[in-house]
């Protein structure tokens, strides 16, 4: 199988082992991955903001750099349901056939590979967040924990609220700075709580403002993507 990678603007610029890891562990798995270089934006922070009409040329493009691919695949939650939920409305044709073509990594994995035990290794106490995107726009459902829950060695901790939002919420984060650094307050605290060594998640824009409470606060806790525990092997193990 062929697959294109979509690797976001937050992991193409602050954390490319993301995407390091991703495209390892689709070719450990068989997938062959491309890396069209002409794709950008989204356009989710514009849409966001209410710039919505000046959404749709990058909409555009981005379904035209994407053409021919059958499975365009991304390690972003937020990404994903931006192109799925966000393009078919926006009232251009292109954008709007491109979007079913859209997986998250972890859905990607499970729904269209079939598969859960991905042969990682990753001997680790580990918690895992939930994104809002994933959650509630994607319905990801139980898919990330079947995937988290085939590792070896790995031991999974509850994380207390799981489903309450982290306050980054993206330009949410700039426009109510002190309700987006509370609400990440109480998310650190409850990653915390659990003593796990890592907070996992799938997106790393969640990841980034629980992380940089939790290194404020000079926590032990590591935030870490899904994509690099599951790209993590005995023979390959994270460093």
């Amino acid at each position: 199988m062929r697959v294109a990678l979509f690797v976001t603007c937050v992991n193409d610029a602050v954390y490319p082992a993301t995407g390091i890891a991703t495209v390892r562990l689709l070719e450990r798995l068989g997938v062959e991955v491309d890396f069209p270089e002409a794709q950008t934006c989204c356009g989710q922070p514009q849409y966001n903001t209410g710039y919505r009409r000046e959404t749709v040329p990058l909409a555009r493009r981005t379904a035209r750099v994407f053409d021919g691919y059958d499975h365009v695949v991304t390690p972003s939650g937020s990404c994903a349901a931006m192109v799925r939920d966000h393009y078919p409305a926006m009232g251009d044709s292109a954008a709007a056939a491109f979007a079913p073509r859209m997986y998250e990594l972890t859905e990607f994995l499970v729904d269209v590979l079939g598969v859960t035990d991905v042969g990682a290794y990753f001997p680790h106490s580990v918690t895992y967040h939930p994104s809002c995107h994933g959650l509630r726009l994607l319905g990801l459902g139980d898919r990330p924990r079947k995937l988290l829950n085939a590792v070896k060695g790995i031991e999974l901790r509850e994380l207390p609220g799981a489903q309450e939002c982290c306050g980054f919420g993206g330009t949410f984060a700039v426009k109510n700075a002190d309700v987006s650094t509370a609400m990440g307050r109480d998310k650190a605290r409850n990653a915390v709580s659990t003593g796990a060594e890592v907070l996992c998640g799938g997106d790393n824009s969640c990841l980034m403002h629980i992380g940089g409470v939790l290194s404020r606060e000079s926590q032990p806790v590591r935030p870490l993507h899904i994509a690099e525990i599951l790209a993590s092997t005995e023979e390959e193990p994270w460093s």
